[in-house]
């Protein structure tokens, strides 16, 4: 079966993103790398390098490792509340980076200075009315992404969230949360998307720098191993249920916020931030997303227990953020091969479904 660009899988997402399919990885902090990020668009789809776990100049130097390796557009993904946002903002700008992904709603400034200079503006939204203000402050698209998801999510199912969200805005709008495969592609642009982003089955191609121990460790999950929590870093966040998950919701407060302080300044360390750009994250935090300072303070568990597995292969010092999706995942496909069999498997749905409304036709 012919994988033709211009047929039912072209959307307003690949003209607007500049990739054949409209298939998006998404920025996994210390996953989403230049080896996982060129591949994507190598295959047709839009990869996203991770920078909130990078330093600058480890940012600068995967954007030029990317470019040596591909030559289709790619993303890069922000944190709005990061201290050196700005400067991360200017290296886009300057390297012409196509878009910019931001796991929170970044400011109406920034929106305008990357619209500004032709870059495509696109955060993730849990909720309608997110998707309303975001939309409202001049993005360019968003991901929605549904209670399924892998990491920070939120309490709506993909199912019930991307047919309200697409009604609500203009943008061409990718779902995220549960997808994996060309049958979920084909029911998300039946709610109304423009396409698809995944982390979970991207984290688990051969690309994927993740070691392997701890891509087995996913492989093997069942759909029921998934829990989300807040005792991570004070966010609803869902992991593979593991020992020191459980050790993490039951501890005692004071110990889990000295641990969380530690792990702050571990962050700082490796992320190259200084202290008081540090307190400026945790004043930006607070007031961005109504916290307590205690949870400012876990905030830094998060990559730091991800760095743990993601980076070390330590599981049993580490969490393993990801979307309840791992549980129907058994292979490690290249990035090529996942991408190709999405589309074929789409293509056939939608041969298929045609053929049922028009039986005569067949």
């Amino acid at each position: 079966m012919s994988l033709d660009p211009a047929g039912a899988l072209r959307t307003p997402a690949c003209d607007l993103l500049g990739v054949r399919y409209p298939i998006v990885q998404t920025g996994m902090g210390w996953v989403a790398g230049a080896r996982l990020a060129a591949a994507t668009s190598n295959a047709g789809g839009l990869g996203i390098l991770a920078s909130a776990t990078m330093t600058y100049g480890q940012l600068e130097r995967a954007i030029s490792e990317v470019r040596e390796r591909t030559s289709n557009p790619f993303g890069v993904n922000l944190r709005s509340d990061h201290a050196d946002v700005e400067r991360f903002v200017a290296l886009l700008v300057r390297e012409e980076v196509r878009v910019a992904s931001f796991a929170q709603a970044p400011s109406a400034a920034i929106i305008g200075r990357l619209k500004d200079a032709g870059i495509v503006t696109m955060p993730t939204i849990a909720a309608p009315r997110h998707a309303e203000k975001v939309a409202a402050l001049g993005v360019d698209a968003m991901i929605a992404q549904g209670h399924e998801g892998g990491g920070h999510t939120g309490p709506i199912p993909t199912s019930l969230l991307l047919p309200k969200v697409t009604a609500a805005v203009d943008v061409p709008v990718l779902g995220a949360g549960g997808f994996h495969d060309g049958r979920g592609l084909v029911a998300a642009l039946a709610w109304g998307a423009a396409g698809i982003a995944m982390g979970t089955r991207f984290l688990l191609t051969k690309e994927s720098t993740v070691p392997d121990e701890v891509k087995a460790r996913y492989l093997a999950a069942a759909l029921t191993d998934t829990v989300v929590t807040r005792s991570i870093d004070g966010a609803p966040q869902r992991v593979i249920r593991t020992e020191l998950v459980d050790h993490l919701e039951g501890r005692f407060r004071p110990a889990a916020a000295m641990q969380a302080v530690a792990n702050a300044l571990r962050l700082r360390r490796l992320t190259d931030t200084s202290l008081r750009a540090l307190v400026r994250e945790g004043l930006a935090m607070k007031r961005n997303g109504d916290l307590t300072w205690a949870q400012v303070a876990m905030a830094a568990n998060a990559p730091m227990l991800t760095r743990a597995t993601m980076v070390e292969g330590r599981l049993e010092a580490g969490i393993l953020p990801t979307g309840q999706v791992t549980g129907l995942i058994e292979e490690l496909p290249t990035v090529s091969e996942l991408i190709e069999e999405i589309v074929r498997e789409a293509t056939a749905t939608i041969s298929s479904l045609a053929g049922r409304a028009n039986p005569d036709e067949r």
